[in-house]
Order: C-alpha cells, then sequence, then structure tokens
C-alpha cells in the first residue's frame, strides 16, 4: 500500500531487507496486513439505496483483505429480506427496519439476526428541470398525487393555478424499501399506492432520475443520496409538512426537520454467520469507517458514539 523508495547501494538493500524481516516476526507491517488470514465470500442483497454506502465499505475492506469477496446484489429490501430469512445471503441491505411479518417468518425458521444502523437518508421529491411552476408540495398534496384511486391526471388536478398538462409519475418499484417508507408516511400505510396509468414503477432507481431528467412534465421520488448525484439534471422541491417548508440536506435530514421523508439506513446480519472471523471483521470495519464513508457516497452519518454502541450490540 505504500510505496518504496529506490536503493542505490547493495548494503542500504540488505538492511532494508533485515529489518523488513524482523518487523514482520513481531507482527509489524503496513495497513495491508491486517486481513492477513481472512478469506472466504460474504455474500449481500437488498436496498439499492444502501448499496453505495456497503459497496465502498466493501471495496476499501477489500484493499486490507484481498482474499475475502464481497459481492453485493441490489434485488429491493423487500426482495434481500426474503433471500436473507431463507439463510441465502450473509447479510442484506435495508432501507425500512424488518417488518412485522418477515421477523415472525424468520422466528418460526429459527433464524436469528441482528439489526445494525448504518446511517440517516431522507426521500428526495422532484421534477423536470424545466418545471417552473412547481415552488413546494405539501403532504396533502403528494398523498393526492400518490394515494390509491387518485384522481390527479394533470397539474392543474394538484393545486389550482397549475397548468392543465398531464402529469407523469414514477415510483421505486413494490420490493423497494423505498417505496414502503415513502408510501406508509404519505399515504399512511406501506405497499398502498396509486397502481394505474398514469405511474410508472421501476426498480431501478437510475431509470428514475431518468425518466424525470428526460420529461418535463413528471415527478417522481428516491433516496436523496440519488438526487445528489444527479442534481445538475433534476429539480428538488421543498416540502410543507405543514409545521415548515424543508428541503433535504445534511441538517434537516440528522434533526428530523425534514419530517416525516427522513429515515434511519440499515444492515442486517445473520448471527450464525457473525460466528465466521472474515464477517466479524467486515462489520468491525464497516462500523469504525461508515462515518466517513456515509458523506462520500451522500448519507447523513451517525454520531460516533451511535456507531460505537451498534459495535458494542455486535460484541465488537
Amino acid at each position: 500500500m505504500f510505496s518504496k523508495r529506490g536503493r542505490k547501494t547493495a548494503g542500504i538493500l540488505a538492511l532494508i531487507l533485515m529489518l523488513s524481516t524482523v518487523l514482520a516476526a513481531c507482527g509489524g507491517g503496513d495497513k495491508s496486513d491486517t486481513g492477513a488470514g481472512l478469506s472466504g465470500t460474504i455474500e449481500i442483497d437488498g436496498s439499492s439505496t444502501v448499496h453505495p454506502l456497503t459497496e465502498a465499505v466493501a471495496e476499501e475492506f477489500g484493499m486490507e483483505n484481498r482474499d475475502v469477496r464481497v459481492p453485493i446484489g441490489t434485488g429491493g429490501t423487500g426482495a434481500g429480506f426474503k433471500r436473507f430469512i431463507n439463510g441465502e445471503i450473509v447479510m442484506t441491505n435495508a432501507s425500512r427496519p424488518i417488518k412485522d411479518n418477515e421477523a415472525k417468518e424468520a422466528e418460526e425458521k429459527g433464524f436469528e439476526y441482528h439489526e445494525v444502523m448504518v446511517a440517516y437518508d431522507g426521500l428526495a421529491v422532484v421534477v423536470n428541470p424545466e418545471n417552473d411552476f412547481v415552488d413546494k408540495l405539501t403532504i396533502e398534496e403528494l398523498k393526492k398525487i400518490y394515494e390509491p384511486e387518485s384522481k390527479v391526471k394533470t397539474w392543474a388536478d394538484i393545486r389550482e393555478g397549475w397548468p392543465a398538462e398531464e402529469i407523469r409519475i414514477y415510483s421505486p418499484g413494490t420490493d423497494h424499501g423505498t417505496f414502503d417508507y415513502f408510501t406508509e408516511a404519505i399515504n399512511g400505510e406501506a405497499q398502498i399506492s396509486r397502481n394505474d396509468g398514469q405511474i410508472t414503477f421501476s426498480a431501478d432507481t437510475n431509470a428514475i432520475v431518468q425518466g424525470v431528467a428526460g420529461d418535463k412534465k413528471a415527478i417522481g421520488y428516491f433516496g436523496f443520496s440519488f438526487y445528489e448525484e444527479n442534481q445538475d439534471k433534476l429539480k428538488l422541491v421543498p416540502i410543507d409538512n405543514g409545521t415548515a417548508t424543508v428541503s433535504p440536506n445534511a441538517e434537516t435530514i440528522k434533526d428530523n426537520s425534514y419530517a416525516p421523508l427522513s429515515r434511519p439506513l440499515f444492515v442486517y446480519v445473520s448471527k450464525k454467520e457473525m460466528e465466521r472471523p472474515e464477517v466479524k471483521a467486515f462489520l468491525d470495519f464497516y462500523l469504525s469507517n461508515a462515518g466517513a464513508l456515509a458523506s462520500e457516497v451522500g448519507f447523513v452519518p451517525l454520531q460516533d458514539d451511535q456507531y460505537q454502541q451498534e459495535k458494542e450490540k455486535l460484541g465488537l
């Protein structure tokens, strides 16, 4: 990991070789030595929202532990929990807590797990940059757009004075934790949403980004980190929650003033798999580095003492 300066004399080279041998015998060496002896595969699936953080952690971990493979899928929170509870994967990313019915299924199967909070996120509501009339949306207006049996067909149906132009609506797919979170926060119950010709569901968040970016009549929502990555081609909509009109950012997500569209993010790990040294090392590395990496990928990190509490919960 660290480059070595060239040496011109055989004497200096011999000295370096001798010192290296002594350090190795004493357990010394650079950062890459911390993974010596660890090997195996840690398969992860689940939320595409949490994926960038777990992927960043896996990349850094892999630099120090080259014999440990960490393949990461993006099947969505719901699909991830199904595979996780069936024992198909070691960990799952989740943009919502495990549901009661999922927890019950795990209990019936004798499957034990740890819930680990890793960061905060907010849901960004976005429109096309050419949309010059949407200045904000209220919670009631969002519900009007996305609720079951919605009558909204045009922008004028949302607010008087807006143009009578067709509205095209985008949403994460029904397996997404983001869909669960949004529908519960806005419509009052998870998985309850309009499902007609006005709305397009997509398992791929990037497809929603492209859909809204390419259509001046469109609206959509997804994790705030996706907005930050694509803010040059999207317009962020402030949300009036009845107390204040707030836009998502690091502070409003962290202090929950962006309620009800701010949320914690999780990873879940099998208790049985935690007995494997490489899995334990990965979780320790994750919680030691999540704070710095969360900011890099557009999430809001927990406080340092919160990460320490998560470590203690895992016995790390």
